[in-house]
């Protein structure tokens, strides 16, 4: 857990047997689900379990559900996670993203900031989508046609839905101080 200047936690997460009702109709929700139980930006979604409870159905249908792959859904988070310098978000989906079939190789140039050589035409498709949207808040319409040739429009706005959650989800593991997962992972330079 991060903690402010003064040492103290940014944002408690609570305490698992002092969930309200509420809480736990939304931690049971979240655990009988695809991600199995409750952690990351969901510890501290609960201090709002009905944003929590909305927020892990639209995620649920965007990383397992949907018309685009696993593995170019695991390269968007990644963008979106180096361009958010979200540690926990990192360290959760690279393992992902390499389980999928993306390289080390691709996943240490996102975190350096460079363009990943060696990418399939399917995955430059996205890296350039991506990294375009999180830059500029925009794609270009070359960009935008490449995804939507191959994904057709369903993708192309289910690709721009990913990267808004993810954007969404690592502004609140940031500001609610989640650490990583592995000890002394670092956020990707921002």
């Amino acid at each position: 857990m991060q903690t402010s200047e003064n040492g103290a936690t940014r944002i408690p997460l609570d305490d698992p047997a002092r969930l309200s009702a509420e809480q736990e109709r939304v931690a049971a929700e979240i655990r009988s689900g695809p991600r199995g139980g409750v952690r990351g930006p969901f510890l501290a979604l609960l201090h709002s379990p009905e944003t929590a409870s909305r927020l892990q159905r639209l995620g649920e249908h965007l990383r397992f559900a949907g018309v685009l792959p696993q593995a170019l859904k695991e390269l968007a988070i990644l963008v979106a996670a180096r361009h958010w310098s979200c540690a926990y978000e990192w360290s959760a989906h690279r393992p992902l993203a390499e389980r999928e079939g993306i390289p080390p190789s691709v996943a240490d140039a996102i975190a350096a900031g460079r363009q990943p050589e060696g990418l399939g035409e399917a995955e430059s498709e996205i890296y350039e989508f991506c990294t375009a949207l999180h830059r500029t808040r925009n794609v270009p319409d070359a960009a935008l046609a490449a995804v939507a040739r191959r994904f057709g429009e369903t993708g192309a706005i289910e690709l721009t839905a990913i990267c808004g959650y993810y954007a969404m989800l690592a502004m609140v593991l940031n500001v609610a101080g989640i650490e990583p997962l592995e000890d002394g992972a670092k956020p990707p330079a921002g």
